[in-house]
């Protein structure tokens, strides 16, 4: 492994990256609050209340929603009043001309305020509003609207004169009047599913903060993925090969720690594989010389007791010959190639039909691949050798299955029991009762295969066919 630049621990980075965020967040929301001037309030005059109530018809207000008029039977809970609240109320008695007995507000979020605008402050507006909407230091609430309405100066432009002593009411409330038949006509602020303007203010600094920390996150989510997705291709090449390069990542000091025990435990792995293959491969070949003394040894033996030694002991030189032909197939370093999987199944078909197999392909689409063309057509001569050998018939076939290429190769053998359709893997086992030593076989074709294709990222399987037979499934990534 080569490492690279060292880059800040993660942890680091993690934490400025947070303080960097609560940072950009605030500073987002000190722009806002400080650029932008304060939403005013939706406030409503006495007389558009009142104009609804008389007219029975909405009543665009100047400075809120439009107000609606509705009938209903019942009002809700009714409370308690204040000295605002009944001026208010006795206000609009006296333009509809009703007791303020008769008259009910209610406000959902608490008392709302009741500005009186005149000329000079009376008894009432010098003791000031009951609560703002944004409290002390909040938008701006009745005390600025009650001084702005004060002013004695000319109106703005494009304005009446402004009328005097007019009550006002912030905010949404419900004003019923009771009706001689017990129902109440109630005016209120057209309902609506729009944000108020502080709302929108909020979302407008989130929505800030958001494109001001994306770059951020963004950065900082690659520097943390890239490493994790190297380590996931490392490990599947690994799976594949335990032979393959080390890997070499440059980063913060935990993904580098992590880099080094990474490529420590391939190399262990490689180490393991490699020393139990020469294991093997050693065992074998030592047995080659007792069994050629054994062969010399029993020509002095009775015929009958010769003939079932000699068969006993051509039968292990083949076990051997298997076994050093499959430690020389996974030690041989691959040489990965652009192939054609349809032509390599056609050309060991062919080679089998010439020899008097019952073997055909079927035509398919071409599909490319990249592997070792010596081990993959060892992998489909296996299988065709198989279906020949316990089926009699071999039919094989290749297409395409998402990103996978799938080559099947059938038979109209006898199939296998369902308990061994994965020990028929394992080297040296054979089934009963078709796949047994009368028939010629190690035990190690399927092994094989299936070392082969994993080799190449892809697995193999055994499908027992419904109408009979054997089918072998080999996927092969694209």
């Amino acid at each position: 492994m080569t490492s690279g630049r060292r880059a800040a621990p993660l942890f680091i980075q993690a934490l400025v990256l947070v303080i960097l965020t609560l940072v950009a967040a605030q500073v987002v929301a000190i722009a806002v609050i400080f650029t932008l001037p304060p939403p005013p309030p939706e406030f409503y005059r006495q007389s558009e209340i009142t104009r609804a109530l008389k007219t029975g018809q909405p009543v665009e207000a100047r400075d809120g929603r439009q107000l609606v008029i509705k009938r209903q039977h019942r009002m809700g809970p009714a409370q308690p009043d204040n000295p605002r609240r009944a001026e208010f109320k006795a206000a609009i008695g006296r333009a509809l001309d009703v007791s303020p007995s008769r008259i009910q507000i209610i406000t959902d979020n608490g008392p709302r305020f009741f500005v009186r605008r005149a000329g000079k402050a009376s008894p009432d507006a010098a003791r000031g509003p009951e609560r703002g909407p944004g409290g002390p230091g909040g938008p701006r609430g009745p005390d600025d609207l009650k001084s702005d309405l004060r002013r004695d100066g000319p109106p703005p432009p494009g304005e009446g004169p402004p009328p005097r002593d007019e009550p006002l009411i912030f905010g949404d409330f419900e004003l019923g009047v009771r009706q001689a038949d017990g129902s109440w006509s109630v005016v209120e602020p057209k309902p609506s599913f729009r944000l108020d303007s502080w709302q929108q203010r909020i979302l407008l600094i989130l929505g800030l903060s958001i494109l001001a920390v994306s770059p951020l996150a963004w950065l900082f989510a690659r520097r943390l993925a890239g490493p994790i997705t190297a380590f996931a291709d490392a490990a599947e090449r690994l799976g594949r090969d335990p032979r393959a390069v080390p890997l070499e990542l440059t980063g913060s000091s935990e993904v580098l720690a992590a880099v080094s025990a990474f490529n420590m435990m391939q190399e262990r792995l490689r180490r393991y594989v490699e020393d139990r293959t020469a294991m093997i491969g050693a065992i074998a070949h030592d047995l080659r010389t007792p069994l050629t003394r054994l062969r010399f040894r029993i020509e002095a033996t009775p015929e009958d007791v010769r003939v079932k030694l000699a068969s006993d002991i051509d039968q292990m030189e083949a076990m051997i010959s298997a076994a050093l032909a499959f430690v020389r197939d996974t030690t041989r370093p691959a040489e990965r190639t652009r192939l054609e999987l349809a032509s390599l199944l056609e050309s060991v078909v062919d080679e089998a039909a010439e020899t008097g197999g019952q073997a055909t392909v079927e035509r398919g689409e071409k599909i490319v691949i990249e592997g070792d063309p010596v081990a993959l057509k060892r992998l489909v001569a296996n299988l065709v050798e198989n279906a020949l050998k316990y089926g009699q018939v071999a039919r094989g076939r290749v297409f395409r299955d998402g990103g996978m290429a799938i080559l099947e190769v059938d038979d109209d053998g006898p199939g296998i029991p369902a308990s061994e359709l994965e020990r028929v893997f394992e080297p040296f086992f054979r089934g009963e009762p078709s796949r047994n030593r009368e028939t010629g076989g190690i035990g190690l074709g399927l092994a094989v295969v299936r070392s082969l294709a994993r080799a190449h990222g892809g697995d193999v399987e055994l499908i027992n066919r419904p109408e009979g037979g054997l089918r072998a499934s080999v996927r092969l990534p694209i």
